[in-house]
């Protein structure tokens, strides 16, 4: 399959975010600066922000120079470096960022080590007599590497291992994304722990990290329940009349090839105790959010430690080995790969301080902008208004398809807006998580979605026509949690 124009023309999020660092300079010396009226109870909290105590400062629109020398305001130039720069250890951006990189090297490790690859092969092997069995399977244990890690680009090399397993099953390639690339887009969407866009939302939206974790949880089980049986509605269809299928011409390369991947490294002793050990880290860190109250700091300490005695496990002599300097590359690459979304992160930041920061009694224009968006949305329910914040971030998605990315630059502006319309923080972050993965689906600006589909060999016009339904479907779906989140203050 050639190249999708779209994707190939597609801006880097650092682009994106430069062209907006230009805009925001431009409105600041248009739009004036304004304060609100901060109150705090006896215990020193701050209430929240009444809409009607926002008053325009004096001095009119403050305007951005070049370069500015001045520590306590930032110039365009200063921007990224401040950004970087800002926050503590408990907050965006410096504790964000750090949380990135040790849990990027964390997984790393666990990936390098190919437990999980070799997991998925043995249960393939172990279900091949029944191969109905194995799609559910599939399906959920994708949807909870989405929910639980983050899976993305790696569903890539799995769409090329599977595809032509499933192919020859008697099903067909999209069966194939399905179970892979869709389950764990459903399960990053649904998660209720995923450390790249649920985690960093909440850090930037100054909600206790990796709460709320009931409703989501039920949210992922509704998600990836509909998901195995949209699959197993389309596998029995195309395994009875294999013609329907819009792949079935393409497909036949799957069914051509040699059976090469049946030659592979045996699922050893070793990898299940790993794969136990990943349940039990994720129970862990379940229950340091939920007993301890353990945030940033203690949270990427546990992903450190998990990483770390999983690749203890595999430095003792045996099958499927990892040594020690392997195992730091592997941690130097996986951190590495996270780089992008800590660049995206704290630049992101540096387009708040361009507005002023964050602080509504000090005059900023990000206070204006706040105010004048939350006056046209103060008369919507609040219902309408969260569906609109789900709407917003899926279009934001198509031109930032990055979770961390669409994070950082949204939520600075979207949690502020949310108090400021009687919406709770965490209803706007679920607004963001499902607007952000749900839309990935489809958007050719995805360079994941485009990689899946062209190990598949599945046209983007034939994905399209085929997800576009099941997109829908899922969008009522969240649309659906949204309003009840809404119903019962979800906090």
């Amino acid at each position: 399959m050639s190249p999708n124009p779209v994707a190939r023309r597609a801006p880097d999020t650092l682009i994106i975010l430069f062209w907006v660092a230009l805009v925001l300079v431009a409105l600041s010396f248009v739009v004036p600066a304004g304060s609100f009226d901060v109150q705090t109870d006896p215990d020193g909290r701050t209430l929240p922000v009444a809409l009607d105590s926002f008053e325009l400062s004096a001095e009119g629109a403050p305007g951005t120079p070049l370069f500015r020398a001045d520590p306590d305001a930032v110039g365009f130039l200063n921007a990224p470096f401040e950004g970087l720069t800002s926050g503590s250890r408990m907050s965006a951006a410096i504790g964000i960022m750090g949380f990135l990189l040790i849990v990027g090297g964390a997984f790393g490790v666990i990936m390098k080590t190919g437990c999980i690859d070799r997991g998925v092969r043995a249960l393939i092997q172990r279900t091949e007599r029944d191969p109905i069995v194995v799609l559910p399977l599939l399906f959920f244990l994708f949807s909870l590497g989405g929910a639980i890690f983050g899976m993305s680009e790696e569903t890539i090399a799995f769409v090329i291992l599977l595809a032509p397993i499933i192919v020859r099953l008697g099903y067909d390639s999209i069966t194939a994304v399905l179970v892979t690339f869709v389950a764990s887009r459903v399960g990053f969407a649904s998660s209720w722990m995923n450390p790249f866009n649920v985690a960093i939302a909440q850090g930037i939206a100054d909600v206790p990290i990796l709460s709320g974790a009931p409703l989501r949880l039920v949210m992922w089980t509704v998600f990836t329940a509909t998901g195995i049986a949209i699959t197993l509605w389309w596998a029995r269809k195309v395994r009875a009349r294999p013609e329907l299928s819009p792949v079935h011409a393409s497909d036949q390369h799957f069914r051509g090839e040699a059976d090469s991947d049946k030659v592979q490294t045996r699922f050893s002793a070793r990898d299940a105790t790993a794969l136990a050990l990943i349940v039990a880290g994720v129970v862990w860190v379940i229950w340091g959010v939920i007993a301890r109250e353990y945030f940033i700091p203690e949270i990427a300490a546990q992903f450190f430690t998990l990483g770390l005695v999983i690749g203890l496990l595999y430095l003792w002599p045996g099958p499927n080995r990892l040594g020690a300097n392997a195992q730091a590359r592997a941690f130097r690459e996986g951190a590495a790969g996270l780089v992008p979304a800590v660049l995206v992160v704290g630049m992101a930041k540096g387009l708040v301080l361009l507005l002023g920061g964050t602080n509504p009694g000090e005059p900023s224009v990000m206070n204006t902008i706040l105010f004048t968006l939350a006056a046209g949305l103060v008369h919507l329910p609040e219902i309408v208004s969260a569906w609109l914040m789900f709407f917003v971030q899926a279009v934001i998605n198509f031109l930032v398809p990055s979770g961390s990315g669409q994070a950082a630059l949204t939520m600075p502006l979207m949690a502020p807006l949310g108090d400021l319309v009687g919406i709770e923080r965490q209803v706007t972050v679920l607004c963001f998580q499902l607007g952000d993965s749900l839309t990935n689906l489809i958007i050719p600006t995805s360079a994941t979605l485009m990689g899946v589909l062209g190990a598949a060999r599945i046209d983007w016009a034939v994905w399209a026509r085929w997800i576009l339904p099941l997109l829908g479907l899922y969008a009522f779906l969240a649309l659906s949690f949204i309003g009840v989140a809404v119903v019962i203050g979800y906090s």
